[in-house]
């Protein structure tokens, strides 16, 4: 065992600084998705003890946003200061505690709302600190793999959740996953320094003066930023409907019992597979010559026409097993946008990707903000019909891809 404990221990030092940027920061995301998840699968046994009404179900989902909504840019700009390692720590040492203290909480609306919020600030934190660091240590020619990676692993984590939650009690689920983002953050420490562009004194100093020679109307003057932004707007719009309200819809809807929940894992799975293999195909059209601009509008093409589609048609869908095949292939479809726009910030802004992911990344929680209390309210004005819910999704999607396909850019403009 100490002689295999070594053997790790070695290997693991033997990674390149780009390599342990990779896994570390996609460790912390499957810890990130599956914190993540965990509300909208517990939210029904927690509803059935606590009698909240579908009011206070979807305030509760998108309470999370307004924490995410508020510290986007803050953890941009927090990297440039106090570095990658104190950052992405606080970060998810902050959601791991949300989480721990979340079965505490739940007895009160009001904590339990504000728990909500504490776990969307952490979360906030850590995607713009993983954005920097892939935009300043992964090559352009390796970005659309390392951003799929990571974004399986999400992928994986939703997976995990998905499958495990359903099983247990649901207080059980808050404290295990919890306390697995705090063994991380030891992990963290014991393991990863900060590159040595940031150590050094003079890297750090020059960083600092091109961001001050980037003002703040240059984040939102540019078309090939917006179209960006859009996009990104367009696929949370329709990973929030999912994410927030798929195991209530199969559980009211179509009928699946506690066992069936754990279907909702299948999605995940697929999006996790898909992720990898869309970012190796752009990485390999990319190397045989194809431009950047066309991979990114192609990737991006596919993850918000395919999903809008696949949305728009899922409420003629009445059998569960088809319902779940539908909404996985949305997900799989959906996973390329990792290698499309989530990539593009790298070619824009490749020395401010935290910063345009910050910005992106806020604008797209506004979706997790509405879509719990909207999606309420459509289905009680439609009497129960969830058709408005999934149309209106669709049709963001289709209004975004268009956009993006027509205003993308892949030249750096900051």
């Amino acid at each position: 065992m100490a002689i295999d404990l070594a053997r790790m221990k070695f290997q693991w030092r033997s990674f390149g600084y780009k390599s342990k940027v990779v896994v570390l920061c996609s460790v912390a995301n499957f810890i990130n998705a599956a914190d993540r998840v965990l509300m909208p699968l517990a939210i029904v046994p927690m509803t059935n003890e606590y009698k909240w009404s579908l009011y206070w179900q979807g305030w509760i989902l998108s309470a999370f946003a307004f924490g995410y909504f508020t510290s986007q840019i803050i953890g941009a700009n927090a990297v440039n200061t106090y570095g990658g390692r104190r950052v992405l720590c606080c970060a998810v040492l902050l959601w791991s505690l949300s989480t721990v203290l979340t079965p505490v909480a739940a007895v009160s609306l009001p904590a339990l709302i504000c728990a909500r919020v504490v776990l969307g600030l952490g979360e906030g934190l850590g995607l713009p600190t993983i954005f920097q660091l892939f935009a300043q240590h992964v090559p352009a020619e390796e970005r659309s793999r390392a951003f799929g990676y990571m974004v399986a692993a999400g992928s994986v984590g939703q997976t995990f959740a998905s499958l495990f939650v359903p099983h247990i009690d649901w207080h059980i689920s808050f404290e295990i996953f919890g306390f697995m983002g705090i063994i991380w953050v030891v992990c963290w420490l014991l393991t990863y320094h900060d590159p040595p562009m940031l150590a050094d004194e003079e890297g750090q100093q020059l960083l600092e003066k091109e961001m001050m020679c980037v003002t703040w109307s240059e984040w939102i003057s540019h078309w090939s930023l917006w179209s960006i932004y859009i996009a990104h707007f367009a696929m949370n719009w329709s990973n929030y409907i999912i994410m927030q309200w798929l195991p209530t819809y199969l559980s009211r809807t179509l009928g699946a019992n506690k066992e069936s929940m754990s279907l909702t894992a299948v999605p995940y799975i697929i999006s996790s597979l898909c992720g990898v293999v869309w970012g190796h195909l752009a990485d390999q059209l990319i190397s045989v010559g194809w431009p950047v601009l066309r991979v990114r509008r192609l990737m991006t093409f596919f993850g918000l026409m395919g999903p809008g589609l696949c949305l728009a048609l899922f409420p003629e869908v009445s059998n569960l097993v088809v319902a779940v095949l539908v909404i996985s292939m949305a997900m799989g479809l959906c996973a390329a946008n990792s290698a499309g726009h989530l990539s593009n910030h790298a070619d824009v802004a490749p020395n401010h990707a935290g910063i345009t992911f910050a910005i992106s990344n806020t604008i797209a929680t506004i979706p997790g903000i509405l879509c719990g209390p909207l999606t309420a309210e459509l289905v009680v004005a439609s009497h129960g019909r969830w058709f408005p819910v999934f149309f209106l999704a669709g049709t963001i999607n289709f209004t975004a891809a268009m956009i993006y396909y027509t205003q993308s850019s892949a030249r750096p403009i900051l």
